[in-house]
């Protein structure tokens, strides 16, 4: 949806010698209908002509799909799949 724009730093933590360490965890986890699905594309003000569309719009259960393929030979990189 970043069109590539924005991508996640390395996990990094720094802990301090006093207090405890607390972490939170939280997952984007899209439900999925039977019949119903929504589509994905990179969001629109992202896009320019001097930063073209990176990804192709996808179909949430298409994704979901090849996510899971790709997790069950070994490798989780499922957008290259969908890149332009």
């Amino acid at each position: 949806m970043a069109n590539d724009k924005y991508t996640s730093v390395p996990h990094r933590v720094i802990s301090k010698s006093v207090g405890p360490r607390i972490s939170v965890a939280s997952f984007f986890r899209p439900y999925v209908v039977a019949g119903k699905s929504k589509a994905y594309a990179p969001i629109k003000e992202l896009v320019t002509e001097e930063n073209p569309q990176v990804y192709w719009e996808l179909d949430l259960k298409e994704y979901m799909m090849h996510h899971a393929s790709e997790k069950a030979k070994g490798t989780c990189q499922p957008l290259l799949h969908f890149k332009i």
